[in-house]
Order: C-alpha cells, then structure tokens, then sequence
C-alpha cells in the first residue's frame, strides 16, 4: 500500500509523487503555496526618487511588470523627500508648531494623480497626527519615537505602490517589513537585524501568492517597537530579504546609471562601471558612494547574491553588476568616493609606549558608546580615530579622557580610492599624494585596509570636491 501525504483535501502518493486527489480551497491555497516554495525570485528595490510621482511609479510599474517571469519580491522607499519632511516636522512638534499638512498635500496629489482614493492612507495620517501630538506634549523626541514617526514615509509608500499596481492588472499586496518578521536590535536609527529575522521572513513569503510590496527601512525589536536601518536603509532591507528567500539577483533601483567612477555632481564625465567584486562595492558604500547602502553588501556577500544597480529613468542602461569577483579593470582605480562631515579625534599619551593593552581600553569606550569608527592610525604615542556622527561623543570623550589628552577636529572628509588593482600595482600612493600636492591639498591622515583595495585619506571639507576632481583626472582620464 502506498504512503500519501494529507493536505486537507489533498492526497499525494509518496511513492509516485502524483497527486491522488485535490478538491476545494485547500487544494488551491496549496498549489500557490508549494509553487512559491519552488520559484527562484529576485528582489527590485526602489528608491524615493524612483517613486517621486506618478510618471515615475507608472515607470516603476513597468520594469515590474517586464520581471514578472522571474517571480519579483518588491521593496520601496519612502516618495522622494518624505523621510526629510517627516523629520522636520517631527522637530517642530517638539516646538510647539503641530502641522501634518506637508506630508498629507504630497500623498493626496499623488494618490488623486494615481486615480487612488486618500482613505487608502487615512488611518497613517490620524495616527501620525496623534504621535506628532503626543511629542508636542511631552516636550521630548527620543530616538525611538523618531523611528516611529520615520516609518510613515514607507509604509504609505507601499500601501499607494501595491495599489497602484493591482489597479492596473497586477495582484500586489502591502506588507510591512516587520509583519514578516524582521527583528533587529534597539539601536534606532541604525538597527541591525537579528539572526532569526532571516528565517521569519523567509517563512512568511512561502505562504504570499501575490506580489508583495514590502517596507524598506524598517524593523520591529523584540519590545515590538518600530526601529529603523539607517538612512537610505532600504537598501540594506533588500539584501536581508534577498538573503533570506536565497534570491537570484538583488536590483537596487535608483536614478543614475549604476555606480559611478565618482559623484557626477562633482566630475560631471564620470563613467559608470560595469562590474564591481563585493569588496570594492562594500568600500565604496562605506565611504561615501550614495547609490548603495554600506550594509547592502553583508547579507548579500554572505548567500554570493549578485547585486545589480540600475536607473528607473534609464531602464536599458545595464547598470553596474556587484558579485563576488569581477573582471580585471584596465584602470588601477574603478572609483573615488568622499564623505564629508567627519569628526577627526586625536589621542596622545606617553602611557601608550610599549605598553600592552591601551588600545583595547580605547576601542572598550567607543563600543561602549556605539561609536562607530572609520579610520585609524597611530604611532608610538599618540592615535587618530575618525568618526562620522557625534552622537554620544562627549560621553566617551569624558571617558578618554582619563588614559590621554583629547583632541577633536570637526569639518573634515574621507577620500577614498577603490580598486582590486590597487594590490597589483606599485606607486599608487606616491602618485596620490603628489596629485593632491599640485594642488595645494593638505593630508591629514592616510589608511590602507589588509585587502589592499583601497586608500583612504583625510582632507578638510572644503578641498574635497577640488582633491576628487584631480584624483578622477590622474587615474581615469
């Protein structure tokens, strides 16, 4: 006698994998489910300016329409601006100034430009309205209540998304990205998500027959508060959820022609590249190129996803392609990236000579503190730390204080020079320094990771654009 397995009204013979009876709801709800399972999806992310109106969201429909074939898993942005509005308002409310109108206007044009109605968001704007009034009451914007009031942006961005979309002959649901599951820890404004967050979501989406239109950016942590990724997090939202359905390619959707060989505000002729390994692209992220999340790259790495870069305005541009190896360039460089705004912190002290231990105690104060560091150099008696945010700094000044004379620097810029032929090729600093000599650009610090992919340098704000322009035109030109 043959073994089966009972779905409801379904029988299945074990033996023979055939299907010995299938009637009703069930059989239906398994078929869409077990045919989920099965598919290889990819992930489209699409920014705010990709969704800034509805010529743009009509575009977006589009390219999701032509990845139907390859069983596509939505992520999206806030509409352009909206996460800045949302901010500024959530600070006037603490100031006594309570308006919502803002954020309302923007979404009723949209959605009477879309052919939607406005109750499709109505309950967000009562509840945004009744959180903007309890600041305004208690006189106080903690870190958590800010990542509540941020996550307004994505969640009427998805649900106006997947409406539009089902509006028009594709099945779309909205879904908040922590109704799947996405647990992180309580660091708001930079949340980072937890290890079973990956297997939560991957469960979830078994069991969706529709399209989803999932929440960039946001979180839940296990007090089920809203957290947020970081600014532009969306990106990073779409690598864990690549990573965690084992996606075939993960797009980042954006309004430039893949990653450039430097900010085009800057050099105006930069090219973009074609391929990039997930080193160089990770470095680049990380000090300064806008076009990607820093974090995008981890979960991505990690499952050997590709990732590919594309413009919503220029859907037949093939964008930039980020695996695991790429092809030799026919430059030292692929790319220069800057970051401005960066805290300088200088540390000397005689107690580091030859003594064992004073690094750690550093490095204990600024984990203490959630400082994040950038670069790091040191001699003999003396260290140089660069930071990009002061956000408990004076703590762990205070802190510092007690092993060194402290020193902080603000107004300073990271300039970065990326490429795996960087490793192969001898000279490149020399060349850098006398290229940003020519010019009468000081350099304050200079640091080159074990990967030997990049050098990184430390400059004032003001000579950044000016440093980025001769370096493009000593290696790319």
């Amino acid at each position: 006698m043959q073994s089966k397995l009972l779905f409801g009204n379904i029988s299945i013979s074990m033996k023979s994998k055939r299907i010995l009876r299938c009637r009703g709801k069930n059989a239906k709800d398994f078929f869409e489910f077990h045919s989920r399972r099965q598919k290889t999806m990819i992930v489209l992310k699409f920014g705010g300016t990709s969704l800034k109106n509805a010529e743009k969201i009509e575009q977006v429909k589009q390219i999701i329409s032509q990845s139907l074939p390859r069983h596509p898993v939505v992520v999206v942005s806030a509409h352009s601006g909206v996460t800045d509005q949302l901010i500024e308002l959530a600070h006037n409310a603490l100031e006594n100034r309570l308006s919502i109108q803002p954020i309302q206007q923007k979404h009723h044009q949209l959605l009477h430009n879309l052919h939607l109605p406005t109750t499709l968001i109505e309950d967000l704007l009562t509840e945004l309205q009744d959180l903007l009034r309890g600041i305004q009451l208690v006189k106080e914007l903690t870190p958590r209540t800010l990542d509540y009031v941020m996550s307004f942006g994505e969640r009427m961005s998805s649900r106006i998304v997947a409406a539009y979309l089902s509006n028009n002959g594709i099945d779309a649901i909205p879904i908040c990205s922590y109704e799947m599951g996405l647990l992180t820890d309580s660091n708001f404004g930079r949340a980072q998500p937890l290890p079973q967050a990956f297997e939560n979501i991957a469960s979830f989406l078994k069991k969706v027959s529709k399209l989803p239109v999932i929440t960039g950016f946001l979180g839940k942590n296990l007090q089920n508060e809203i957290t947020t990724l970081g600014r532009s997090g969306s990106d990073f939202s779409a690598s864990i959820i690549g990573s965690a359905i084992n996606a075939e390619e993960i797009q980042i959707w954006t309004d430039v022609n893949g990653i450039m060989s430097a900010d085009p505000r800057v050099v105006p002729h930069a090219v973009s590249i074609e391929e990039m390994s997930f080193e160089e692209a990770s470095e680049l992220a990380y000090y300064g190129a806008k076009v990607i999340h820093p974090s995008t790259m981890l979960p991505a790495m990690e499952k050997n996803i590709p990732v590919r870069i594309l413009n919503t305005y220029n859907p037949t541009h093939p964008g930039t392609l980020v695996k695991k190896h790429s092809a030799p360039s026919k430059n030292i460089a692929k790319a220069i990236a800057s970051k401005r705004n960066i805290l300088l912190i200088n540390l000397v002290s005689t107690h580091m000579l030859q003594q064992y231990g004073f690094m750690a105690k550093v490095f204990e104060v600024f984990a203490r503190h959630k400082i994040v560091l950038d670069m790091i150099a040191t001699s003999e008696i003396s260290v140089s730390i660069t930071i990009d945010s002061p956000k408990n700094l004076d703590k762990a000044i205070s802190e510092l204080q007690q092993y060194a004379d402290v020193h902080v620097s603000e107004g300073k810029a990271i300039l970065c020079i990326v490429g795996e032929g960087i490793r192969e090729h001898s000279g490149v600093a020399a060349k850098t320094f006398s290229t940003l000599a020519n010019e009468n650009i000081h350099v304050e610090m200079i640091s080159q990771g074990a990967t030997k992919i990049n050098l990184s340098l430390l400059v004032d704000n003001d000579h950044v654009s000016k440093a980025v322009q001769a370096l493009h035109k000593e290696f790319f030109e």
